[in-house]
């Protein structure tokens, strides 16, 4: 049954580049409202060496230890039992924190835990879009139970372990993850830990591509005006002449995401778009992927401006 959930999950997200929505209901997760239930080592106890297979990036097929590369710094481990739109949207805005805190000396790994190790890491592959970049991710080959060492509890989605010289400091078993309510206790664990800033939820959610147009404040501005500064941030690394293949990806994949955002920047990159479509000049923007998005965008969003000779209203 957990398998059957698990696609048809992953067939709703990938309909879409913007699963990640954020839009629940603000409530305690059972986990997180006075519970029993534990999973994991706990609080002051040792966190044992053990191995998963890296599914992202260079990596990928290579044996990671976690606590090992950790060295005895500061380290988050996310442990997901059940890979669904709350877990992973969790595990993105959570990761997007701990890898900009990476310069601060914190590590942080993600280990999906699965009945068929083989098909967990089609997942990732299927929903790397969806996962943070440059943060280790991988299957456990232990299957759903993980390591044996470490006791995880199969009745939560998720299991977060934040530690420090080998010992735990905090643990989080979530059985339905809310990113209002544990997010912000997560994030608060690590700050006591490597100091900083605590930052507010919305920062966080920002950051990790959340939208939540419908809880934003009205007093925040006009949201019917783009930023043109951050529009210029979103075009520029695509139409680099130079990018290559997965730069593209990654550039267009950003403007996606805040054109579900935002409809003023979604009416500004068709504005931007169809004018460089219908300039004539389209292979001076970078390279030929881009110009691909260009096209696909100036359709989508835009239309082509009007020429004089097209005008009815000109002779």
């Amino acid at each position: 049954m957990k398998n059957l959930a698990l696609r048809i999950g992953l067939s709703f997200w990938l309909m879409s580049p913007t699963w990640i929505v954020a839009q629940e209901t603000p409530k305690e997760s059972p986990a997180s409202s006075g519970s029993t239930l534990f999973s994991g080592p706990q609080v002051d106890e040792a966190l044992p060496r053990f191995e998963f297979k890296s599914g992202l990036g260079d990596s990928i097929g290579k044996l990671i230890d976690p606590v090992a590369l950790a060295q005895g710094k500061p380290l988050v481990l996310v442990f997901l039992h059940d890979v669904n739109r709350q877990s992973i949207s969790m595990t993105r805005v959570l990761t997007q924190y701990t890898q900009s805190r990476g310069q601060d000396g914190l590590f942080s790994a993600v280990i999906l835990l699965a009945e068929d190790p083989t098909g967990a890491q089609d997942t990732i592959k299927r929903i790397q879009h969806a996962l943070t970049p440059n943060v280790p991710t991988g299957v456990s080959p232990d299957g759903p139970e993980g390591p044996g060492s470490y006791g995880l509890n199969r009745a939560v989605q998720m299991t977060i372990l934040v530690a420090d010289k080998n010992r735990v400091k905090a643990n989080f078993a979530l059985v339905q993850p809310s990113l209002q309510v544990d997010l912000p206790k997560v994030v608060r664990s690590v700050v006591e830990l490597i100091g900083g800033p605590e930052p507010k939820l919305s920062e966080l959610l920002d950051a990790g591509g959340a939208m939540q147009n419908a809880a934003r404040n009205p007093n925040q501005g006009d949201e019917s005006k783009p930023d043109s500064e951050k529009i210029r941030s979103l075009v520029r690394p695509l139409i680099q002449r130079d990018a290559q293949v997965d730069q593209v990806d990654r550039a267009a994949l950003a403007i996606e995401r805040a054109i579900e955002e935002s409809p003023a920047i979604k009416k500004e990159i068709g504005r931007i778009a169809s004018t460089i479509v219908g300039s004539g000049k389209l292979d001076n923007y970078g390279t030929l992927r881009a110009q691909d998005y260009l096209k696909q965008w100036a359709q989508k969003y835009g239309k082509e401006p009007v020429r004089p000779s097209d005008d009815p209203k000109k002779p």
